[in-house]
C-alpha cells in the first residue's frame, strides 16, 4: 500500500491537539496513512473546528486550558466525531470526565502504537 503523496489522496483526516511537538510529530508518522493537522493549544486548535475532522485526538492538560472543555465543543458539533484521549494523566477523576464529556476511548501515555493504530481504524470504520 502507498503512503498518499497530496492531502487530496487521504480519505480520512485526523486533528489532534497535543502541546508536545514530539508527540504530534510521532502520531503523524504512527498514523500517516490519514491526513493529519496538530495544534498546540486551544487557542489555535478552536478556530480550525469549523471544518470537520473525520477523528480526533485530544490531551487532557493544554497550556491554556482543558482538552475535557475541547472534548464538549467538538461534541456540541459533532456528535457523532470519534474522540480520543491520549494523556498522562491516570486519574479516575480525569478520564471519568473525558468519558463524561463524549470521549470514545482514553488511553495513558506512552501509547502503545499498534493499539493506538487498531483503535484509531475501528474508530474510523
Amino acid at each position: 500500500m502507498s503512503v498518499p503523496e497530496s492531502p487530496a489522496e487521504f480519505s480520512k483526516s485526523i486533528v489532534c491537539v497535543e502541546d508536545d511537538l514530539d508527540t504530534c510529530e510521532f502520531l503523524s508518522i504512527l498514523l500517516r496513512e490519514y491526513r493529519f493537522d496538530y495544534f498546540h493549544s486551544l487557542a489555535t486548535a478552536v478556530p480550525e473546528l469549523d471544518r470537520q475532522a473525520d477523528l480526533y485526538i485530544l490531551d487532557n492538560w493544554l497550556p491554556d486550558g482543558s482538552g475535557v472543555d475541547l472534548c464538549r465543543r467538538i461534541r456540541e458539533r459533532y456528535p457523532l466525531a470519534p474522540i480520543i484521549f491520549t494523556s498522562a494523566v491516570a486519574g479516575r477523576t480525569q478520564i471519568s470526565e473525558a468519558m463524561d464529556a463524549g470521549a470514545d476511548r482514553y488511553l495513558l501515555k506512552p501509547c502503545d502504537p499498534d493499539a493506538l493504530q487498531q483503535i484509531v481504524k475501528e474508530l474510523l470504520n
